[in-house]
């Protein structure tokens, strides 16, 4: 062997002992190594399952989570009862406008209430600060301290590299339509300095309505299937979004009338039935989870889907959309 081959072999060999730069690590790669601990089970009682008739012979099934507590309580109170009288079966999907909703309900909007449907004021759009913190968890005082070290930190880390001279709190403070905006609870919240709401995100479910005063039932909904309509925040009711057969009502022929409403009844999908999961038969009843908003795994989420470094993104984006920064939700195995 010669010394120019003999080096050049010692150089490869070097090359192949040297430790490899790891990749950085994606959204998916984050989501994925999550640890148990960190994910939260959704209650059956909490979700609407709405079977759509079967096409080619194969179920169609959509999944919607009701909000929680306190946002929205008196439009979910009435669909609560409305799945419990079955008043959805035999409606249909009466409305697909392309980029922005499919909404379902009765056709004929002649069709009865059942019992104990009441109407939901327009103060009840947004919710008071004060009622959001009272409806959460309490911490004891001597807590405190280690609570909000460890907030500070997961902050910190979730706006990394989003934050600018004008929004010291990062992407919390760069939202075109809030003052604020965060993941809570596992959803997304906007505010002002007096109120929150949920927001108009991508697949989010709202209650249909006429002109002001009326606010909707429940009865009528909707799910948007196009980019986030955010000027409809604080004018409609936000009451849940779809976390599972979201393709079902995204996939649907747009509608041939105006603002996307069918003309014919048979252009319409039929509803089979729309059931509380907690009122389902044990076996039947769907189980999903969603990554805590609050663990170090979404913190590190977030700041992956501010600043994307994997081999693909040539430059980081450096900050991110509240309707974009979307609660990882998987079926429980």
């Amino acid at each position: 062997m010669t010394i120019a081959a003999a080096l050049l072999m010692g150089l490869i060999q070097a090359a192949a002992a040297a430790p490899q730069t790891p990749e950085p690590p994606t959204p998916a790669s984050i989501v994925a190594g999550a640890p148990r601990s960190e994910w939260r089970s959704i209650p059956a009682g909490d979700l609407l399952v709405m079977d759509l008739a079967p096409e080619g012979g194969k179920p169609r099934r959509v999944v919607i989570q009701l909000v929680p507590a306190p946002f929205a309580s008196g439009w979910t109170a009435n669909m609560r009862r409305l799945a419990a009288a079955h008043w959805w079966d035999g409606t249909a999907i009466v409305r697909v406008q392309d980029n922005y909703v499919t909404q379902w309900g009765d056709p004929t909007e002649k069709k009865p209430m059942p019992p104990g449907i009441e109407p939901v004021p327009e103060s009840a759009y947004v919710t008071p600060l004060d009622t959001v913190a009272d409806a959460r968890p309490s911490i004891e005082a001597r807590d405190l301290a280690d609570v909000d070290a460890r907030a500070r930190r997961l902050l910190d880390t979730a706006i990394r590299g989003t934050v600018t001279p004008r929004a010291p709190q990062g992407w919390h403070e760069r939202d075109s339509y809030a003052e604020w905006v965060e993941l809570l609870d596992g959803w997304p919240i906007a505010a002002d300095k007096s109120s929150a709401w949920m927001p108009h995100c991508y697949g989010m479910v709202g209650v249909g309505r006429n002109l002001s005063p009326d606010t909707g039932t429940g009865a009528e909904l909707y799910t948007v299937i196009g980019q986030a309509p955010r000027h409809l925040d604080r004018n409609i009711a936000i009451v849940g979004r779809v976390i599972s057969g979201m393709e079902y009502l995204s996939v649907l022929n747009r509608g041939t009338g105006d603002l996307g409403f069918y003309k014919t009844p048979g252009e319409r999908t039929p509803i089979v039935s729309v059931r509380l999961g907690s009122d389902l038969p044990a076996g039947q009843r769907p189980a999903f989870e969603h990554l805590a908003t609050d663990s170090d795994s979404f913190a590190a989420y977030a700041a992956a889907r501010a600043n994307r470094r994997d081999a693909f993104f040539n430059r980081p984006a450096g900050g991110v959309d509240i309707c974009n920064l979307t609660v990882p939700i998987r079926a429980m195995k």
